[in-house]
């Protein structure tokens, strides 16, 4: 898409714009987490205090959207609030984004969409909570995210604190693999599961260095090898939960998921809020502790990688 036919479609910030023109690094940033991840007020906090995480970084936050039909890159205060106080935002993957745009509607970008509208507006990073996968099952009900396409076919690198633990993270890792996604883990030779540190699969390429991980951003686009990158950042340890305590909290809200009918895009939020529920609250603050720490380290990387 040229530049000429996205301005029909697309509206940047004037933030956002200026720090294309001084080269400076951007970070993107999703809603969904905003609309659809966090109770109110806690989402529209958490969306504030990532944007300023980066802006005290020396980073420019562009936290993504579709707002009357315009895909937003990068938001004002007033449409923060709107998305994390409107009922009226569906939670948009791949699929809905032309229905959403064509219609004029509202709609929080989920990983899958953030990604799309960091490719389209040329921004090489997203940060978020967690990645979406194959979800447990998914040899007989093929439920499997679109994050994991837009990341086989788009150069966005995305910082996550791994997979969410609902999600067969063995087969999400095979199944990157296969698209010739790399998977790094920072600071640790096993891939995160979101809410604790490890999940028992071991990474390939561990980074220790912001400085490296840009590197390979540039290494691999440079070459043509087109796609993206995970940068798996664990949450830090003392905001981890017990592995024990979560896992049989999962295996409770899959069986409910499945008694209940709730499959597709429903499913995340299902079993994210009956993990919230068993753990008495302590997963939503374990939940902003990574994304702060995710967001962190995402400013570093987009440092070093506008100075390749």
């Amino acid at each position: 898409m040229t530049l000429s036919n996205l301005k029909a479609y697309m509206d940047i910030a004037p933030e956002v714009r200026e720090a294309f023109e001084a080269n400076k690094p951007v970070v993107a940033l999703e809603s969904t987490i905003i609309s659809h991840g966090m109770p109110y007020p806690k989402n529209l906090e958490t969306a504030k205090r990532c944007e300023a995480i980066l802006r005290e970084a020396g980073v420019t936050p562009a936290t993504t959207a579709i707002i009357d039909g315009r895909i937003k890159v990068g938001l004002s205060e007033d449409e923060l609030e709107f998305m994390a106080t409107s009922k009226d935002v569906i939670k948009s993957s791949t699929r809905d984004y032309a229905h959403i745009v064509a219609n004029g509607l509202n709609g929080a970008t989920t990983v899958a969409t953030s990604i799309l509208t960091a490719r389209l507006a040329g921004i090489p990073l997203l940060v978020t909570g967690g990645i979406g996968g194959v979800h447990r099952g998914a040899e007989t009900t093929m439920d499997i995210s679109r994050d994991l396409q837009e990341l086989a076919t788009s150069d966005v690198a995305v910082v996550c604190a791994g997979c969410k633990s609902i999600l067969d993270i063995g087969l999400t890792l095979e199944y990157l693999e296969t698209f010739g996604v790399p998977v790094v883990g920072y600071q640790t030779e096993e891939m995160p599961a979101f809410f604790t540190r490890r999940s028992g699969h071991k990474l390939d390429y561990r980074y220790d260095d912001p400085e490296k991980i840009a590197a390979l951003m540039k290494t691999k686009w440079d070459l043509g090898i087109h796609g993206g990158v995970v940068v798996a950042n664990p949450i830090p340890e003392a905001d981890a939960m017990d592995e024990e305590l979560i896992e049989k909290a999962i295996e409770e809200a899959l069986e409910d998921a499945k008694k209940q009918g709730i499959s597709g895009k429903e499913t995340t939020p299902f079993l994210l809020q009956r993990v919230l529920e068993v753990t008495g609250g302590d997963s939503l603050e374990s939940n902003i502790a990574l994304v702060f720490n995710n967001t962190r380290l995402g400013a570093e990387i987009a440092k070093a990688y506008a100075h390749k």
